[in-house]
C-alpha cells in the first residue's frame, strides 16, 4: 500500500461529489477516465456529465498531475512546495452555435461566471459531411490547485452546473 498523493485525494473527493449528484438525479455522468502515463510519469482524471434531462450541453472536469507536481510533494526539500498539487481544466461542449454574435455572448457569460482571471477559449468544430457544428469552451486555471483548496474544488461544481444551465439556455434559444 502507498500513501495517496494530493492528486489521489482530490480525485476521490471530486469523484464522490459528482457521483452523489448523479445518484440524487441532478446530473448524469456520461464518461470517466483515470489514466497513468508511465513514459511521462503523469496522471490524469476526467469525468464528463450533463444536467439530468434531455440536455445537449456537456461538461468535462479534468485533473492532471505531472512529474514535477509529484516530485514537489514527495521531495519538498528539492522543489518549491507550491509546485505540489494538480492542474484543473474545464471543458464544455454543445452543438449548433456558430454565429459570431452568439459566441461573443457566450464569451461574456463565461467571463461573468468564471471571472477574467481565467483563460477562457472557444473553438468551433465543423463536420464536413452534414450540418453538425460543435462549440468547445475551455476554462483553464493559471495556477496549481492543492489539497488546501479542496473546498474550492467542491464549490466549483456549483459554478459548472450554473454554466451548464446557462449554456443550455443559449442552445434552447436556437430551437
Amino acid at each position: 500500500m502507498f500513501d495517496p498523493t494530493a492528486f489521489d485525494n482530490m480525485k476521490v473527493v471530486l469523484e464522490g461529489a459528482l457521483y452523489d449528484l448523479d445518484l440524487s438525479g441532478k446530473i448524469v455522468v456520461t464518461d470517466r477516465n483515470d489514466l497513468m502515463n508511465m513514459a511521462k510519469m503523469s496522471r490524469s482524471f476526467d469525468v464528463s456529465f450533463k444536467l439530468n434531462s434531455p440536455k445537449k450541453v456537456t461538461a468535462k472536469l479534468q485533473l492532471e498531475s505531472q512529474l514535477i507536481h509529484l516530485a514537489a510533494e514527495l521531495l519538498p526539500e528539492n522543489i518549491a512546495k507550491e509546485q505540489s498539487g494538480c492542474l484543473v481544466k474545464l471543458k464544455f461542449f454543445h452543438e449548433g452555435i456558430s454565429d459570431e454574435s452568439l459566441l461573443n455572448d457566450i464569451q461574456k457569460l463565461m467571463l461573468e461566471i468564471w471571472g477574467n482571471t481565467r483563460n477562457i477559449q472557444q473553438s468551433i468544430v465543423m463536420y464536413p459531411f452534414g450540418s453538425k457544428v460543435e462549440n468547445r469552451i475551455t476554462v483553464e486555471f493559471d495556477r496549481i490547485v492543492g489539497e488546501e483548496q479542496m473546498d474550492d474544488l467542491i464549490e466549483m461544481i456549483d459554478f459548472i452546473m450554473t454554466t451548464l444551465d446557462q449554456l443550455q439556455m443559449f442552445h434552447d434559444g436556437l430551437e
